[in-house]
């Protein structure tokens, strides 16, 4: 018999008892549905995570104040060790492109009758750079006003959406930041959030001298971005980095760094190979359902031998060999798992797609996936039919015709 009439005979077959075809098959729809539905919610995960560390910059080392992660979540506050002086001496090491250090404080902004509670971040114009950070309207404050501690601010997105009217151009209004006035120079594209889950747009940068003598009294910063030219040169950078800060906060010998390096790329990296073990878990998990499915169709192609013993005995009498009937259930549990497959495909799509909307996740649907979905339910096919068709094909003609229920 021909592969086309085998699938012809398992189609009718199926047509003949819909009700058991649809439950046989359910298992498979859910298992494959599940996989799909798993697999794009963990890859959408680690995809958003991505997002938001790459717009934190490209090749960026972040200088920390502090020896270790105790001291990192306190960097702003009683833990000084860095200052623009050190900033300033990165920026000459081989193979740095832009270096920007960053001391922030919460301020109460105001203006005309609005106020809003923001970020404020006293920084230099590299930041612009090293975050990939473009203005929308204005532009960001130069290095004069840094030399000259200018009461000037670049806004984010949510600021001025909060304090200024629907589509007015703050650019050369006049802001209060806890009372003191500064001259809005530039509005920021819209950024998104970042790692930690904060809104980057809820920020306003000003100059970091600005920052230090009429904000926060302080003489430190909180951190201090290296952009490097090269993600290969990251790791000599962080090195000389060390070095050159060991050199400057003159700490010998064994003694401990009273500051920390820390390299996105590693960060990057670490969250990548977590996210794919944590994907791989999820659709395993999922996958079991596709393995009772399996067993499912294993139990209801037993079941079908059973009753269609007189027909198998009928058709070896006429001729069939035994590799014909056991092609002939092999193809009916491949059919049935194939639909199944297909139909789970669609579901699949369809649920991640339904989380996306309505959870607000991210969910990326990739054609690895599907193809992996689908060919693991064939599969399934062909390995729980084997057993019920090679029993089929074994079977003794003659007492297949005497066979009786």
């Amino acid at each position: 018999m021909r592969l086309q009439d085998n699938f012809e005979v398992a189609l009718n077959g199926l047509k003949a008892n819909k009700l058991r075809s649809l439950l046989t098959m359910l298992g498979i729809i859910i298992g494959v549905a599940a996989v799909i539905v798993m697999i794009s919610v963990g890859q959408g995960a680690s995809k958003t995570i991505q997002s938001q560390i790459a717009s934190m910059g490209s090749n960026l080392l972040m200088v920390f104040p502090g020896a270790g992660q105790g001291a990192v979540r306190g960097a702003g506050g009683n833990v000084n060790t860095l200052n623009v002086d050190d900033a300033a001496a990165i920026s000459q090491l081989k193979d740095v492109t832009y270096v920007a250090p960053e001391l922030s404080a919460n301020a109460t902004l105001g203006y005309g009758s609005q106020t809003w509670t923001a970020q404020v971040d006293g920084t230099t114009p590299e930041i612009q750079a090293i975050k990939d950070w473009p203005t929308r309207s204005g532009s960001f404050f130069a290095h004069d006003d840094v030399i000259a501690a200018n009461p000037v601010a670049v806004l984010g997105s949510t600021v001025v959406d909060n304090l200024y009217p629907p589509g007015s151009d703050p650019v050369g209004s006049i802001i209060r930041v806890n009372k003191l006035a500064f001259t809005v120079v530039g509005v920021l594209e819209q950024k998104g959030a970042s790692l930690g889950g904060q809104d980057q747009d809820n920020t306003v940068f000003v100059p970091v001298s600005t920052a230090q003598r009429r904000l926060t009294g302080a003489r430190n910063v909180r951190l201090i971005n290296v952009q490097t030219t090269t993600p290969e040169s990251m790791e000599s950078v962080q090195a000389g980095i060390e070095d050159l800060l060991r050199e400057r906060h003159r700490i010998t010998g064994s003694a401990q760094d009273d500051f920390n390096v820390r390299n996105l790329a590693s960060v990057l990296a670490t969250v990548e190979s977590t996210s794919a073990v944590l994907t791989l878990l999820l659709a395993s998990v999922a996958a079991v359902s596709l393995l009772v499915g399996g067993i499912g169709i294993m139990n209801i192609m037993l079941v079908s031998v059973t009753e269609r013993t007189k027909e198998i005995g009928l058709r070896m009498a006429v001729g069939a060999t035994g590799g014909n009937i056991r092609n002939q259930f092999l193809v009916e549990a491949l059919t049935l798992c194939m639909i199944g497959g297909i139909t789970g495909i669609l579901l699949g799509i369809s649920g991640a797609q339904l989380i996306s909307k309505l959870a607000g996740w991210q969910t990326s649907i990739t054609l690895t996936s599907i193809l992996v979905s689908f060919c693991f339910s064939a599969a399934i096919g062909i390995f729980f039919g084997y057993y019920p068709a090679k029993r089929a094909s074994g079977m003794d003609p003659i007492e297949a015709l005497r066979y009786d229920k």
